[in-house]
C-alpha cells in the first residue's frame, strides 16, 4: 500500500468527494443490486430467484462503467421494475459510513471548497440527500448523468473543471473505485486517495495503487 502524505489543508483549493462508497455505507447499494432488485424481478417476471441471478448478473456486468449502469431510468426500463420507487421504499437504510460526517464537518471548519462528485442518478441522489442531509456540507453537487459522461471517461473530467475552475494540481479527490480514481489521475488530479472499506459489512479491500485509508476520518489531522 502508498503511504498516505500528511496532507497540507493550506495547499489544497477543493476537495472532490464521491458518494456511495465514500461517504455513505456502499452496504445500501450492494443489498439493493444484488439482493433485493433480484428478488422483486424474480417475483414480477415469475422466475426463481436463482434464475433471476442467471439473467441480471451478465446484464449488470456488461454495463458496468457506463452512464447506463449508475441509471434509474435505464433499469427501470431495462427491468421493468420501478427502480426509484424500491430506493424510496429502502431509504432508512441509507446510512454514513463511520466517521464520515465528522470530516465533513471538518471541512466546512477548515475552508476549502467542497464538491459532492457522484455517478448516481438525480433520483437516487434525491433519496439518499433527504434521507441523510448530506448536501448541507457542500459548495458543489455534480451528478456525471448531468455532463453526458461517468467518473471513469476523461470528459467527465474536463466538463467538471470547466464548471467548478479549480486547479487540478490543487485538488483532493477521495473515491472508493479504482476505475475512477485511475480516470481522475490520468486527468491530472494532484491528489488521490482511495477508499478500502466502502462497505462496512464487508472486510476491508488491499489497494496497492494509490495512497488509501480505510475512511475519510483518516485524513482528518491528530
Amino acid at each position: 500500500m502508498i503511504p498516505l502524505p500528511r496532507l497540507d489543508w493550506s495547499a489544497i483549493e477543493i476537495v472532490l468527494l464521491d458518494m456511495d462508497g465514500t461517504l455513505l455505507d456502499l452496504r445500501f447499494d450492494n443489498y439493493f443490486w444484488q439482493e433485493l432488485v433480484p428478488l422483486r424481478y424474480a417475483n414480477r417476471h415469475g422466475i426463481p430467484l436463482e434464475r433471476a441471478h442467471e439473467e441480471l448478473t451478465p446484464r449488470f456486468a456488461a454495463n458496468r462503467g457506463t452512464l447506463d449502469w449508475y441509471c434509474v431510468d435505464y433499469w427501470t426500463r431495462e427491468l421493468a421494475l420501478d427502480i426509484a420507487q424500491l430506493k424510496r421504499e429502502m431509504r432508512e437504510h441509507v446510512r454514513f459510513l463511520p466517521g464520515a460526517e465528522p470530516f465533513l464537518q471538518f471541512l466546512r471548519e477548515r475552508g476549502p471548497r467542497t464538491a459532492l462528485v457522484t455517478n448516481a442518478h438525480h433520483n437516487s441522489l434525491a433519496v439518499k440527500a433527504a434521507q441523510t442531509n448530506l448536501l448541507r456540507y457542500f459548495d458543489h453537487v455534480v451528478s456525471s448523468h448531468a455532463y453526458g459522461f461517468p467518473k471513469e471517461h476523461p470528459s467527465f473530467w474536463q466538463r467538471l473543471q470547466a464548471e467548478l475552475a479549480f486547479d487540478p494540481a490543487r485538488a483532493l479527490f477521495v473515491d472508493d473505485s479504482l476505475a475512477v480514481l485511475r480516470a481522475a489521475r490520468d486527468y491530472g488530479i494532484g491528489r488521490i486517495v482511495a477508499i478500502t472499506h466502502p462497505d462496512s459489512t464487508q472486510g476491508a479491500r488491499t489497494v496497492e495503487e494509490f495512497p488509501a485509508v480505510r475512511g475519510v476520518q483518516e485524513l482528518v489531522d491528530d
